[in-house]
């Protein structure tokens, strides 16, 4: 087959603040650098389209960590996430969160977004967490999109839909000078001067490969291939913690969430094969991941959501919010298998795994205003490492940035970059147009991702890991020298391969460097499998020097919440205890 006609062409433009992704985080962040400085020159840059794209355009079921006056403090929520995240935690970001997410809530509010509220028209926050109250239900969450697009019009963004972002540019003393992107239909080149550019482009949601086998069957928006990750890493930035995996708990075969955060503020709970309870507490950490797969080893197993012993009129309830806003096809799903919430219990399963601070810790290292380590970059959303992030977190997080950003954008002048640079980029995407035959993007990412699988999944085994990286290797040599593309789709499938293998070889890397047990399931290393705070207490940040992949330990900022000795291993603790007999 021929290669369709791609436009062999380059455009300039330039802007003071541009905004990559049109998710959640980013439209957030485009929308309040506008409205900081209404005459800058403000750009969304995004792969698909803004009015469709990112996780939230599916629906959304509720806030999960609303820091809401009357329910928490904010100093309580940042004590929750550092017990979560086993004390690895910079604080001031969460903290920096946690006193603005209120004021995001009421905005998105008067965006006409619909909360849950009680007959005192208060906000009805249900309890999921092990200590605090943090989750706001939304029956009406499938209109976030929908209205925060309405708020990018009112603003009169410019939006440039299709441009696939592929490397950032930097000037010769370190800072931000754009980034350079490709159309996904025509294939034509922009490069994007900015004084100030804002990563806002999600979690590495197809890492791991679901054991479907479906590349697109993923938890996360099958959209998010780690491209941000890899874009910020081949710039020279920080990330953080990639050793620490996503890994959730969902509905066997179809991926979907379970319990947490939709059935569990109404009495469902996590179950093993005779019905009973296991883990005190059904949020998402890695702590609550490792006894379920304890209890998959058990001979307990298979692990189920439960839902049975609720009234009717309940299961209706969580029904309605698991089919209509945060999964619409997941009715479709259980009436093929006959399953009814009310008489069974639904079989889960562990996820593929992934980076995602909404879930974990792993991610491009920022300060409390979203700063990474390259001046004039930013990041937020679910590619930063805020740890529980989630949709509130990249709402308010991409607030944060779009207005820090716009100040530093007032105070530089556009930064000069090599235009060799641009030429090396141009080389690199379009080399797999240039081959007549060859191997197709989607089998380079179907291996990448089945390696993943067979030698990152946890737990962690060093010689595994070591294999992987050889496959990898591998690999990649096909990607660069083998790999054939015949059309713009096929190209853009490349690019998303590219990133895919780039997070693969990080999160490999980053698992080798810390040689201890941490985070529950998250990193469980066979060989090193005790906690070791007298060494690894600190931050695992991987960068790119030379050329080369580079890890170095970071000490964990002091704390502006202290944590009492008693309280720091409260999430250690998830397992029921045995009942006296």
């Amino acid at each position: 087959m021929t290669m369709d006609a791609i436009l062999d062409d380059t455009s300039e433009v330039k802007c003071d603040v541009l905004v990559i992704g049109g998710g959640t985080a980013g439209p957030m962040a485009a929308l309040k650098a506008k409205l900081k400085n209404p005459k800058a020159n403000v750009i969304l840059l995004e792969k698909a389209n803004v009015k469709r794209s990112g996780a939230i355009s599916m629906g959304m079921d509720g806030l999960n960590n609303a820091v809401i006056p009357g329910y928490a403090t904010p100093e309580q929520y940042v004590k929750e996430i550092t017990i979560a995240n086993d004390g690895i935690v910079d604080q001031k970001p969460v903290l920096k969160y946690a006193e603005n997410c209120y004021d995001i809530i009421q905005e998105l509010d008067s965006f006409g977004i619909r909360f849950l509220k009680n007959e005192n028209g208060d906000f009805d926050v249900k309890k999921v967490h092990h200590i605090g109250t943090y989750v706001l239900p939304m029956p009406n969450g499938d209109t976030v999109k929908r209205a925060l697009y309405r708020q990018l019009r009112r603003a009169r963004l410019l939006i440039s839909n299709r441009y696939m972002a592929t490397r950032l540019l930097t000037a010769k003393d370190g800072r931000i000078a754009g980034a350079i992107g490709v159309n996904t239909r025509t294939g034509e080149f922009l490069v994007v001067r900015a004084k100030a550019v804002i990563l806002c482009m999600g979690a590495a949601g197809r890492l791991g490969l679901p054991t479907s086998g479906y590349m697109y069957g993923t938890y996360e928006n099958a959209a998010n291939s780690g491209d941000g990750y890899a874009m910020a890493y081949h710039a020279g930035a920080k990330l953080a913690n990639l050793e620490c995996f996503q890994i959730n708990p969902l509905i066997k075969d179809y991926n979907g969430p379970a319990c947490a955060y939709v059935a569990g503020p109404f009495g469902a709970y996590t179950a093993n094969n005779m019905g009973e309870r296991f883990i005190e507490c059904d949020y998402w950490s890695g702590q609550m991941m490792l006894e379920f797969f304890n209890e998959l080893q058990s001979g307990k197993g298979p692990v189920f959501l439960k839902m049975d012993h609720l009234h009717e009129k309940t299961v209706e309830e969580i029904s309605k919010t698991l089919h209509n806003v945060e999964r619409p096809t997941r009715g479709h799903f259980h009436d093929g298998r006959k399953t009814d919430y009310a008489k069974d219990m639904v079989e889960m399963h562990i996820s593929e795994i992934g980076f995602c601070s909404g879930h974990s810790a792993s991610g491009v290292f920022v300060d409390e205003f979203a700063r990474t380590t390259v001046p004039g970059l930013y990041a937020a959303g679910d590619m930063a490492n805020v740890p529980h992030n989630y949709m509130l977190g990249a709402f308010t997080n991409g607030a944060i940035a779009g207005e820090h950003a716009m100040g530093y954008a007032d105070d530089v002048e556009l930064a000069d970059f090599d235009a060799a640079d641009v030429a090396l980029e141009r080389e690199r995407v379009m080399a797999p147009t240039k081959r007549e035959d060859g191997i197709p993007p989607n089998q380079i990412e179907y291996k990448t991702r089945r390696l993943v699988n067979d030698y990152l999944q946890p737990p962690k085994v060093t010689k595994k890991y070591h294999l992987g990286q050889q496959r990898f290797a591998e690999v990649r040599e096909d990607l660069e020298q083998g790999m054939m593309v015949r059309n713009s789709h096929e190209l853009l499938r490349s690019l998303e391969a590219a990133s895919i293998l780039d997070c693969a070889d990080m999160a490999a890397h980053a698992s080798l460097f810390r040689t201890e047990s941490r985070w529950g399931l998250y990193h469980l290393r066979s060989d090193y499998p005790e906690k070791d705070n007298e060494n690894w207490f600190c931050h695992a940040l991987l960068g790119k020097e030379n050329g080369k992949m580079v890890t170095e330990k970071h000490a964990v900022s002091d704390y502006v919440v202290p944590i009492a000795e008693d309280e720091k291993d409260l999430y250690d603790k998830q397992r029921v205890a045995a009942s006296a007999s």
